[in-house]
């Protein structure tokens, strides 16, 4: 869906000026498809989240069984996961991109909120077809959603990114947010990571 003009400029300055930094990111050399169903080798055992079970308004309509469903992404690590979750169809395109699926999959312990596709919608489609053509400030882009833990507490946390950045989380009224984008539906257990799916790209001040 189109951005508002107001948005719209907002937007583009953001990207603009990640392409500029996105120098000093490494775009790493995975190819692998995303689609890959192994589990990385040797992995260790994933940390148990405290939250229990999924939460949020969208978990309802994650499938109760077979793909895509809790109980088979548990099985995966993160990027293969991903894959089979059609909401997440443009960022899975994303990470292939980056080259990010080998990197995604064999991490341990970690958190990933993971924009759905209507978030990557309200992103101006020029500015996302120039972000996807751009490895290094991609790459700057996805590492700023991806936590090197999987935190026990959302309610109050300020948590480092692989980019460097902070993503601040926060509980209101019952709504789980991150940097002020609604968790639709998180703690979504894979092999290797916590996902929270997010109505937001985030875009990292630094």
């Amino acid at each position: 869906m189109p951005s508002p003009p107001a948005n719209r400029g907002l937007a583009i300055a953001a990207v603009t000026a990640l392409v500029a930094l996105a120098g000093c990111s490494s775009a790493g050399s995975d190819t692998t498809s995303a689609g890959a169903n192994t589990a990385p080798a040797g992995a260790a055992p994933s940390a148990a989240p405290a939250l229990a079970g999924p939460f949020g308004p969208a978990c309802a309509g994650l499938p109760t069984a077979g793909p895509g469903s809790p109980a088979e992404l548990a099985k995966l690590p993160v990027a293969s996961a991903a894959a089979q979750t059609p909401a997440l169809s443009t960022l899975v395109t994303a990470v292939t991109k980056a080259g990010l699926v080998d990197t995604l999959n064999k991490a341990q312990n970690i958190s990933v909120f993971a924009p759905v596709n209507d978030a990557f919608a309200k992103v101006p489609q020029a500015t996302l077809n120039q972000l996807l053509a751009d490895q290094p400030a991609l790459t700057n882009i996805l590492k700023y959603h991806v936590v090197g833990q999987r935190p026990t507490d959302l309610d109050s946390a300020g948590l480092t990114t692989l980019q460097g950045g902070e993503i601040k989380t926060a509980k209101s009224s019952g709504t789980y947010t991150a940097n002020g984008a609604t968790i639709l539906c998180g703690n979504i257990q894979t092999a290797n990571a916590t996902v929270y799916l997010i109505d937001t790209v985030l875009m990292p001040t630094t």
